[in-house]
C-alpha cells in the first residue's frame, strides 16, 4: 500500500468516525474542503464533530470563512489541538464548542495574514475591510477566551507563544488531554497496519 493509499484508508476511516482533521496552511483549498467535509458530516447526523487542528498559518479571509461554517453548524464542533496552531487556525479553534490540547501543543497567537489582490486605487477601501475582518476576528477569539477584545488584538499584534498550560490559563482551549485519560477502541475493523518488504 503506497503512502497515499494508507492517506486515502485513514481518511476514510476518520471521516466515518466523524473526525474532519485540518492540517497545514489553512489556504482556500483546505479551507474548502474542510467546509465540506463539516457540512456533510452536519447533513449526516447530530453526533458531535471532532475537528483536528494543526495548523501554523493561513489567511484572515479564509479563517473568517471556516469560523462561519463552524458556527452555523446543526451540530457541536468539538476541537482537539495538536501539533502547532497559530494565525489563522487560532479563531477557528476559538469558535468550537470544546477545544481540547495534546500536552506538548504549541500554540502561537498572531495576526493572520493578508493580503489585497486590486486596483491602488482600492488600497484606502481594502485597509477599511481588512481592520473590519480583524475587529471580527479578535471579538471572536475574546469570546472564547474570556478576555477583553483590546487584550486579544494586542496579543495578536505582538505575537505570543504558549505551550499547553498557558493556553488553558489564557482561555483558548478547555482541557488538556492527559495520558490516563480513557481510550476507546474505534469501532470497524482494523486497519491493517504491516511493515513494508
Amino acid at each position: 500500500m503506497s503512502d497515499g493509499d494508507l492517506a486515502d484508508v485513514l481518511a476514510q476511516r476518520l471521516f466515518g468516525q466523524r473526525v474532519v482533521v485540518l492540517r497545514g496552511p489553512l489556504d482556500d483549498m483546505t479551507a474548502a474542503r474542510v467546509a465540506a467535509e463539516l457540512m456533510t458530516l452536519d447533513a449526516d447526523g447530530d453526533t458531535a464533530v471532532t475537528l483536528r487542528i494543526d495548523s501554523a498559518e493561513g489567511s484572515l479571509a479564509t479563517a473568517l470563512t471556516l469560523m462561519d461554517v463552524v458556527e452555523l453548524l446543526g451540530v457541536p464542533v468539538r476541537a482537539l489541538a495538536l501539533g502547532q496552531v497559530g494565525g489563522a487556525a487560532v479563531g477557528v479553534l476559538a469558535v468550537c464548542s470544546h477545544r481540547s490540547a495534546m500536552p506538548s501543543t504549541r500554540f502561537f497567537l498572531s495576526e493572520p495574514r493578508t493580503h489585497m489582490d486590486a486596483p491602488a486605487r482600492n488600497v484606502a477601501q481594502w485597509a477599511r475591510l481588512r481592520e473590519d475582518e480583524r475587529a471580527r476576528f479578535c471579538q471572536r477569539v475574546a469570546t472564547a477566551t474570556g478576555r477583553p477584545a483590546d487584550t486579544v488584538a494586542a496579543d495578536l499584534a505582538g505575537g505570543v507563544f504558549m505551550g499547553a498550560e498557558e493556553a488553558l490559563a489564557y482561555g483558548l482551549v478547555d482541557e488538556i488531554c492527559r495520558p490516563e485519560a480513557a481510550i476507546h477502541q474505534l469501532p470497524g475493523p482494523p486497519i491493517g497496519f504491516r511493515p513494508q518488504r
